[in-house]
């Protein structure tokens, strides 16, 4: 590669990282192995894509293995990525769960914690690398999104030994609620 190709693909990386939101560990949460999460969202023409990374010892927490890539529920029991999407105005939301196994769910709720039923989702394409020292986890989401919304961005991280962290954006007074209005901390227009 040449100078300007590598200073190119710097400036993207860059770019790219730039994107990335850091995320803070619930308060009640011991800090364990990973020490740190950040995520992005970007609006796509087809739905949406999404990343999310830790960084910490990887070996301590439990990482679903691969499988197929289907609708699966409860994977929020372990590992697992979470998108929260609400049209601004609007009381109803989607939740979309990423499982470093490939597995995914999708949920609408016509409020908090109220009315919920599978979402209709055209798919949802995951791809989950890690080493000892990181994970990452990328998903392409094919789903009508209306915009503008807000957007929160979380990670349930389960160590080796059962204990749990949570990271979002933001969290609300008391125990860690994903589903609360307050952890969409990102606007998104088209």
């Amino acid at each position: 590669m040449t100078g300007d190709g590598k200073r190119l693909a710097r400036q993207q990386s860059e770019r790219h990282d730039s994107n990335m939101h850091p995320l803070m560990l619930h308060q009640t949460c011991d800090l364990g192995p990973i020490r740190a999460v950040t995520a992005s969202v970007t609006l796509t023409p087809e739905g949406c894509e999404a990343e999310f990374r830790l960084d910490g010892y990887v070996p301590h927490i439990v990482v679903p293995p691969i499988a197929r890539a289907e609708r699966t529920d409860n994977l929020w029991k372990t590992t697992c990525f979470e998108i929260f999407w609400q049209p601004i105005g609007q009381a109803g939301y989607r939740e979309f769960n990423l499982s470093p196994s490939g597995r995914w769910a999708a949920y609408d709720f016509n409020a908090f914690r109220e009315g919920m039923r599978d979402a209709p989702v055209g798919s949802v394409a995951i791809t989950c690398s890690h080493d000892s020292n990181g994970l990452t986890l990328k998903a392409a989401i094919a789903a009508e999104l209306k915009t503008p919304a807000q957007v929160a961005l979380n990670a349930i991280v389960q160590h080796a030994d059962g204990g749990m962290q949570y990271w979002a954006m933001h969290f609300p007074p008391g125990r860690p609620e994903f589903h609360s209005e307050a952890c969409r901390q990102i606007i998104i227009e088209r």
